[in-house]
Formats: C-alpha cells, structure tokens, sequence
C-alpha cells in the first residue's frame, strides 16, 4: 500500500461519521497489543484554544528533554500533522504500514471504524512503536466517548475554555458540553483548567474534580499580566513567569498560561516551559500570511472563536475594516459567528470549502446580507482571491477546511509569485 493508497482509505472512512463511543477503537488498539497502554499522555479537552495549548505543551516537553509525540487535529495541510514527535511529522511509510494492518484487522469483523477511531489507533501505535516519553493528546470532538478517552490514567487532564459548539452531539448548554467534555477526567489524577472559563462550565469541571478525588488548578486572571501585545505575538508575566509567546492573540496569552500551569503540575523547569513556548508556531491560528498587504488566516469556526478574533483585532488594529473571505461549514451557529465579526468587517467574500458539509457561498452571501453587511459570493476559493487583490487588509476565517485549502495558495510561488503579494 502507498501513502496516497492509506490516505484514501482514510478518508472513505468519514462516510461513517461521527459514532460515539469507545468499542469500536478499543477493538483496533487490542489488535494493535494496546500500545496505548504503554503511553504516558497529558489529555486536553475542551471547545476553544485545545490546538494552541497542546502545540505548547509539545514544545515545552521537548524543551525538558523528553521523546514528546504530539496527536492534535484537524491539519490544515498536510495529513501528517496530526501526528508528530519532536516537532517531525509522521512519515508516509509509517501511515501507509499501521492502514494496512489496521485495515486487515477490520476484514471480517462486525466494526465499522470512523476515521477518527482509525487514525487514533494509529497514533497510539506510532508513538509507543518510535518509545515516546510523554503525548501531548488532544480530544476530536468531546472526550466522554472519544476515541483518545480509552488510556487510563493520564498524568493530566486538561480542560480548555468550554464554547457552545457540536451541539447536536455534545448537548444544548454550557453544563451539557462541560459534562462531555470532563469525561477526560480520571480518579486521582490532577486536572488544570482555562482561567476564562464561564461560570457554569466551571462548576462542572470542579466537580467532577472532587468526585474524582483529583488536585484542581484554577488559573487566575491576576496571573496572566500582558505587557505588550503585536502582530509578532505577545510578552506576558504568565505564573510570575516572564513569557514571550509567538502565537498573536490575548486568548493566546490565556492559553499559554493554561500550558504553564499543566507544566507546573508536571514539575517542568520553568527554563524550558520559557523556551518551549518561545517558540511554538501553528498554522491558521492568527496567522500572519503577509503584512504588505496585511494578509490574517484563522481556522476559528465558532461564535466564541469569532469574539476573541475580533478582540485582538480590534486591539491591534484599531478602527480598521477587514476584507473578509469567509466559507464555513453548514451545521456552525453561522448567525452569531457573523455578529461577532461585524465591528471589524468591511466587506465579505464568500467561497465554499472544498467539503460536502461546507455551506454554498450564495447562501452564506444572504445570511451575512441580512446583517447589513455587503456580501459577494465567489464561485471557487481561487475566485475569492481574485476578489479581494486591490485589499490592503485582509481576513481568511471561518473554517479549517477553507484555511487548508486557501493557504497553500498564498504561500506556494508560482511563476509569478503567490496571489495577492505581487
């Protein structure tokens, strides 16, 4: 089997969606010898700032000298990045080999895996092939019945600020989707927490804490001081730490603290905690594509993704409208995201993402209409760019997919150089 052979195995999965439960990937990880319990992980849940949070605990472990692997998701490029140790992703052999084997492990059972549950399996078995000392393991969607939820013990559990989002699946309220979400959580095992948590959210989680019998680390606000923020990042006193933090964004301070925190738990050096986050990057996290003209690419899908987007706008750039190219997934609370970007928006091109569950770009156009707000509707995402070359400011958000399928675009040289930097 070739690379590009497993990655279409792989993605003929997602006709199974999304199933939860755990007994379809405890069935692929036994067939695999349980490498998952062989794993020494720190799990992170929640709805907003999970990627940023992993990425800097990633790059804090391996600031301490420890064998990190990094199971993170959704990638914006390549498939490969949901999978990673000390920074390398994980090789097209080594995909190509654990699908044949988890594949023949499928042939005449009664499972059906989704790709999720096939591609978590893998990691696990990748990580504890290659005697990762530490995994950084990121929850896809909830973490009650997640396929990462079947290790035992994790060495921390860590909840993320919690977000209406995935409510068909998670539940209609905060509580509902705190509930889910804590499922991460295992008896005597210290759980951290985001210090912007909402109020209802929080009440759950500290809980669910104490029936547990785990150690609860609350981060204050008082513990996250910014003293400058720009297009580079933002230097902060973080825990009494002074932190340079390359990702740009106020919620990227809050996040980085959470990571302090965690490191704290863990009894890392506050040397490589500062080195660490130091200099973490991610791709479509506020992401500066160009600054002449001003080009920002952010995969935030929600509404809550969309306020903290507008606030470090609005305190970067004061006053200033974005030309926005927006495409996003049909099944996102599309109203509020919309409202949330209206005081820094100028106008609006609409694309549709390259994926069945994108919303077409016309209807995307009238809902943003019916705010007041000038909406174009492209035919392509190339068209969308085309649209917007004579902008000097730029905004790309609404969805991962899109980020995946746009940046590309704009950071590959053609023959006359990428779109919109000529």
């Amino acid at each position: 089997m070739t690379y590009q052979d497993a990655l279409k195995y792989i993605h003929l999965l997602e006709r199974f969606g999304i199933q939860p439960g755990l007994e379809r990937v405890c069935f692929l990880c036994a067939a695999l010898g349980n490498p998952q319990e062989k794993l020494q992980c720190v799990h992170v849940a929640g709805t907003n700032g999970k990627g940023s949070t992993c990425a800097m605990l990633a790059e804090i472990m391996r600031a301490a000298g420890y064998k990190t692997g990094l199971y993170t998701s959704p990638y914006v490029v390549d498939f490969r990045e949901r999978m990673q140790i000390n920074g390398r992703m994980i090789p097209e052999e080594d995909v190509a080999r654990w699908t044949e084997r988890l594949r023949e492990a499928l042939v005449g059972t009664m499972y059906e895996a989704t790709e999720f549950e096939f591609i978590t399996a893998m990691a696990f078995a990748w990580f504890a092939e290659r005697d990762c000392d530490i995994v950084i393991l990121e929850t896809g969607l909830g973490g009650r019945y997640d396929a990462t939820n079947i290790i035992r013990k994790p060495l921390c559990s860590v909840i993320t600020k919690i977000a209406m989002d995935h409510m068909r699946i998670l539940g209609n309220t905060i509580e509902a989707i705190a509930h889910e979400k804590c499922g991460i959580i295992k008896p005597g095992c210290p759980v951290v927490t985001a210090c912007e948590q909402p109020m209802e959210a929080l009440e759950v989680i500290r809980r669910t804490a104490q029936e547990c019998d785990c150690a609860f680390i609350l981060p204050d606000e008082s513990e996250c001081k910014i003293l400058e923020t720009s297009i580079e990042g933002s230097r902060a006193i973080l825990a009494n730490l002074p932190v340079n933090i390359p990702l740009i964004g106020l919620h990227m301070a809050r996040n980085a603290l959470t990571a302090v925190r965690v490191s704290q738990v863990l009894g890392i050096r506050p040397e490589a905690i500062l080195e660490g986050i130091g200099r973490v990057k991610m791709p479509a996290r506020m992401e500066v594509l160009s600054q002449n003209p001003l080009i920002l690419l952010d995969g935030g899908h929600n509404p809550d993704g969309a306020r903290a987007l507008t606030a470090t706008l609005t305190s970067l750039f004061p006053g200033q409208r974005f030309q926005i190219i927006c495409g996003m997934m049909a099944d996102k609370n599309i109203p509020e995201f919309i409202q949330a970007l209206r005081p820094v928006a100028g106008e609006w091109i609409t694309c549709r993402p390259d994926n069945p569950r994108a919303m077409p770009s016309t209807e995307l156009a009238v809902l943003i209409a019916a705010f007041g707000q000038k909406a174009t509707a492209a035919a392509s995402v190339k068209e969308a760019l085309r649209l917007a070359e004579h902008s000097d400011s730029i905004l790309i958000c609404g969805s991962f997919y899109l980020a995946g399928e746009i940046r590309p675009l704009l950071t590959s040289p053609g023959p006359t150089g990428p779109p919109l930097h000529n």
